[in-house]
């Protein structure tokens, strides 16, 4: 059975850092491109990072240099640390994974493809 485990979230204030992490299960994330995608209350949901097999990295412009992707494959495990959190940086939070969709492709956009496997979400609150 294939299921992605996300945890991390929390509420903290503008300034402050989380680190989400994503556990894989059911399958080996080495071998599937890897993303964060969030979602605001009332938006569309949006892609804003992205890693591959090979471990390259790319991000939305509004979370680049704030935000780091990774990913352990002994542990098979996709993390997300956030540092100078906003609060538009609020929403939920999920990990996905796919064997052919590059989610660098969705970057600051909805995902319209269909998604492989999906996290079921952390919340993120960013206080003011």
């Amino acid at each position: 059975q294939v299921q992605l485990v996300e945890s991390g979230g929390g509420s903290v204030q503008a300034g402050g850092s989380l680190r989400l992490s994503c556990a894989a299960s059911g399958f080996t994330i080495s071998n599937y491109y890897m993303g964060w995608i969030r979602q605001a209350p009332g938006q569309e949901r949006e892609g804003v990072a992205a890693i591959e097999s090979d471990g390259s990295t790319s991000y939305w412009n509004s979370v680049k240099g704030r935000f780091t992707i990774s990913k352990d494959n002994a542990k098979n495990t996709l993390y997300l640390q956030m540092n100078s959190l906003k609060p538009e940086d609020t929403g939920m939070y999920y990990c996905a994974a796919d064997r052919s969709v590059n989610f660098r492709w969705f970057l600051g956009i909805t995902p319209t493809q269909g998604i492989g496997y999906w996290g079921q979400g952390t919340q993120v609150t960013v206080s003011s």
